[in-house]
């Protein structure tokens, strides 16, 4: 059989707007094919005017595509330098930092946030490592910036040796030096055994000021407090709910969406792979 390549990459998330410097930039997946192009697992900045692309950078640079996965015994579609799937799936965050500067931060699978320099044509400032990454692991679906940090949860779940040693749960990174602040570990989940419970923080969290709202896969919604990390609220979603239309609904694990704040609500979807749900969640302080 023939292959053709390369077969571009995808675009998991929202385009973020520079209006200073009148660019767009988005963030891309793996490469599926060879050979390797400078535009997947990277970060690109295009004219806001006519799409050109001004520059690119790569972070970690991935190809894979889940034909490596060997369903069925068959590999013949993984690229011959196939990686680990680290590729980026969030939305990349412009941030104000001191001495007038600015930075983007992004997200990685491999478990890493980056800091880029938007006026040096995205040159990587600064790399925190937070835990292991790799397909169903690292920095899934975004980040979250808020109170001067930027937040971060790690979706992966140690298992065997590791699991002692291993860190869990939300960080908090300091966005003009990439150093942790803190780091809030995964509480054990009280849905242990439960097929598809793990401390997983698959979804991006989602920040206001002074709290960094935080979904799990084992079917908690939790909110931090920005400046230590305490947990200052915990709700467990993996359980029935009456419902305001009488549809039976339960919640489960949550991924891929954070949290919504809006005119004092907290919205949640809660049920994903993992443990299956179907309920839409409405909190108030009232």
């Amino acid at each position: 059989m023939q292959y053709f390549g390369p077969s571009g990459a995808t675009i998991w998330s929202s385009p973020t707007l520079d209006l200073k410097r009148k660019l767009v930039y988005v963030a891309a997946g793996n490469g599926y094919s060879g050979p390797d192009i400078k535009t997947a697992d990277a970060v690109i900045a295009m004219e806001m005017g006519t799409g050109k692309i001004k520059w690119s950078r790569q972070t970690a640079p991935d190809m894979f595509n889940w034909g490596c996965a060997g369903r069925n015994g068959d590999t013949g579609n993984c690229p011959e330098n196939a990686g680990t799937d680290v590729d980026l799936g969030g939305s990349p965050i412009l941030l104000d930092i001191a001495g007038g500067r600015q930075v983007l931060v992004q997200g990685q699978k491999s478990a890493e946030v980056h800091g880029l320099d938007p006026d040096q044509d995205g040159k990587i400032l600064w790399s925190t490592r937070i835990g292991i990454g790799g397909a169903g692991g690292g920095i899934q679906w975004g980040i979250a910036a808020g109170d001067g940090l930027v937040f971060a949860g790690l979706g992966e779940s140690p298992r065997g040796a590791q699991a002692a040693a291993a860190r869990t749960g939300l960080f908090a990174i300091d966005p003009a030096t990439g150093k942790i602040v803190w780091n809030e570990p995964a509480p054990m989940p009280d849905c242990a055994g439960r097929r598809g419970c793990s401390v997983a923080l698959k979804s991006p969290p989602s920040a206001i000021p002074g709290v960094v709202f935080s979904p799990s896969m084992d079917g908690h919604v939790r909110a931090h407090d920005t400046k230590t990390g305490k947990i200052i609220w915990d709700f467990e979603t993996a359980r029935e709910f009456p419902t305001v239309n009488g549809i039976p609904a339960k919640g489960g694990s949550m991924a891929a969406t954070g949290a919504t704040v809006a005119d004092g609500f907290v919205y949640v979807n809660s049920g994903y792979s993992g443990m299956p749900g179907n309920v839409l969640l409405a909190f108030s302080v009232k």
